[in-house]
């Protein structure tokens, strides 16, 4: 046990506490992944066409697919990043949940919609409706893929520090072997189910972590006697910093630094999710725009009765838990949930703690697998859609060869994001999924508004947007304290940090608009006037939509 352990007997008794019941946790994870390759293998054997794999054959209802959004939009961020970041930072903390649901409604009004009537199967198919389609499918292909892998090292991470928490390991070769355990399932959930078993498996999830995450915040609440004002007064009296606990300015306020992370960081949350490739692509699923409408309608009940738990949660775990105990678990506070449902259900040693804390931690790792596995077809099927057979094949490809380069394409895509996921594992997953919603922002969101509402823009406007925007984003990530500089970093020991910002949002999502306007007005090229009405007509009425 390190020395950070030792000096902090929750962790300590936690980890203890787990491998007592270890057979009982073993056997809560087996049987979810059994539950999850049955679901994808049967799902599998029903995928017989490019539509299957891509689209799920677009046979879900608005609930179904309502249900499957939220299983991929509640990742291990908002379940154990924002958790954690309540915990340690209060107030602040709350942003991520405010930010991750009001962006809800930028992509039902301006999204959701349109892009269900425009495209096919992947947002290239937008894009590249009334431009040059080889170099923007290419832009959009490349765009997609980067977003997908920025969020993948959240999901790679956090269940990293879940399973390490559960199983006692401490080493990193240990974690990193998880990490390549999750990537190998998400291989094959993709591989073999395509859209119709990830579909599923994630409404499975949503289905389990609602339930698991209802149970808690009751057990909270109970503990507290369903008094909020003595729960949060309790949180703020055990963070050792008080009121200022309860008020704004613990983690985005000391500095004018970070006031300006905090307006970056809110930015980067509301516009980020109308551009995340692996929830467009959840619109193509349902057979009308009317079911496109209505499942958004359904995931912004469901994610808006989670986030508003995810406060109990956070605040809960503050109030039973040290800030101490939270952070030598781990620094960026992902374990602040699991910890409190094993507290809550008795703490360490108890029957009842270690259930509690197997049941949380399994739907914790069924959330990882659903939202891995939607990430990872989205970006394979950009690649194998967009690049392989219509800018490599020049659309000669095959559906069969088609579904066949998709699959590859996950093949590669788990193996790089094992590598970074495993550099990833000690920052916060909220904070790496929020570098993802600044990056699709940057780069997704204005092509897409533009294509959809702009009757000037260009393909040069198309390709200066999705290049510039995430060339700006991703570099200006590398150079910010996310990486380098801090303890929390990716490499805390170099420093070569001189953008001072944790989230680019602030600087690269105007960049992206303005990129994109700038090269359209400078462009040679004559916009297809004529295109752009009849996507215009398409994308508000659904005629002749697929």
């Amino acid at each position: 046990m390190s020395a950070a352990h030792a000096a902090y007997p929750t962790v300590q008794l936690a980890a203890e506490g787990a491998s007592e019941h270890r057979p009982l946790i073993i056997t809560l994870f087996a049987c979810f992944v059994v539950a999850t390759l049955f679901i994808t293998v049967w799902a599998g054997r029903q995928t017989k066409d490019a539509a299957d794999f891509y689209a799920g054959g677009r046979q879900f209802t608005g609930f179904q697919n309502g249900l499957a959004v939220s299983g991929d939009y509640m990742s291990a961020a908002s379940f154990l990043g924002i958790a954690g970041a309540i915990a340690l930072f209060g107030y602040d903390g709350f942003l991520y949940s405010i930010g991750f649901l009001v962006a809800w409604l930028v992509a039902l009004l301006l999204v959701a919609e349109p892009l269900r009537n425009s495209g096919r199967y992947t947002m290239g198919d937008v894009l590249a409706y009334r431009m040059r389609q080889r170099p923007v499918r290419t832009a959009a292909g490349a765009s997609t893929i980067v977003v997908s892998i920025f969020y993948l090292l959240a999901q790679m991470a956090g269940a990293g520090v879940l399973v390490s928490l559960l199983l006692g390991i401490t080493s990193d070769g240990g974690k990193i072997a998880i990490v390549a355990l999750v990537g190998l399932l998400m291989i094959v959930y993709v591989t073999i189910g395509g859209m119709k078993g990830t579909t599923w498996v994630q409404m499975v999830k949503a289905v389990l972590l609602i339930a698991g995450t209802v149970l808690i915040t009751f057990l909270i609440l109970l503990k507290f006697h369903f008094n909020i004002s003595d729960l949060l007064g309790s949180a703020a009296e055990n963070s050792g910093k008080g009121k200022a606990f309860l008020e704004p300015g613990l983690k985005y306020g000391a500095t004018s630094t970070s006031k300006l992370d905090f307006i970056s960081l809110g930015i980067a949350l509301v516009l980020g999710t109308a551009g995340l490739p692996h929830i467009l692509i959840r619109f193509y699923t349902v057979p009308t725009a009317k079911a496109a409408r209505k499942s958004v309608n359904w995931a912004i009940g469901i994610i808006g009765a989670f986030y508003l738990m995810t406060i109990v949660l956070g605040f809960g775990a503050a109030a039973i838990l040290k800030p101490g105990d939270i952070i030598a678990s781990n620094k960026a506070g992902n374990t602040a949930a699991p910890l409190a449902a094993l507290e809550i259900g008795g703490g360490s040693g108890s029957t009842g703690g270690a259930i509690l804390l197997a049941v949380i931690s399994a739907v914790a790792f069924a959330t990882i697998l659903a939202v891995v596995a939607g990430l990872t077809l989205a970006s394979s099927s950009s690649f194998a859609h967009d690049i392989y057979a219509n800018v490599i094949r020049k659309g000669r490809a095959t559906e069969k060869e088609e579904v066949r380069a998709a699959k590859w394409a996950t093949v590669a895509i788990g193996i790089v994001s094992i590598g970074l996921g495993a550099l990833a594992r000690d920052l916060n997953v909220a904070g790496l999924v929020a570098l993802a919603f600044a990056v699709a922002a940057s780069a997704n969101l204005p092509t897409i508004l533009y294509s959809l509402f702009w009757k000037r823009f260009t393909t040069q406007g198309a390709l200066w947007s999705i290049y510039g925007g995430l060339a700006s984003s991703v570099l200006l990530v590398l150079f910010s304290p996310v990486i380098s500089s801090k303890p929390t970093s990716m490499f805390p020991g170099a420093d070569f940090a001189w953008f001072p910002l944790e989230n680019p949002g602030l600087i690269s999502i105007p960049l992206g608009f303005l990129l994109g306007w700038l090269g359209s007005l400078l462009s040679k090229e004559e916009p297809d006037k004529g295109k752009y009405a009849e996507l215009e007509v398409k994308s508000l009425t659904g005629v002749g939509a697929h």
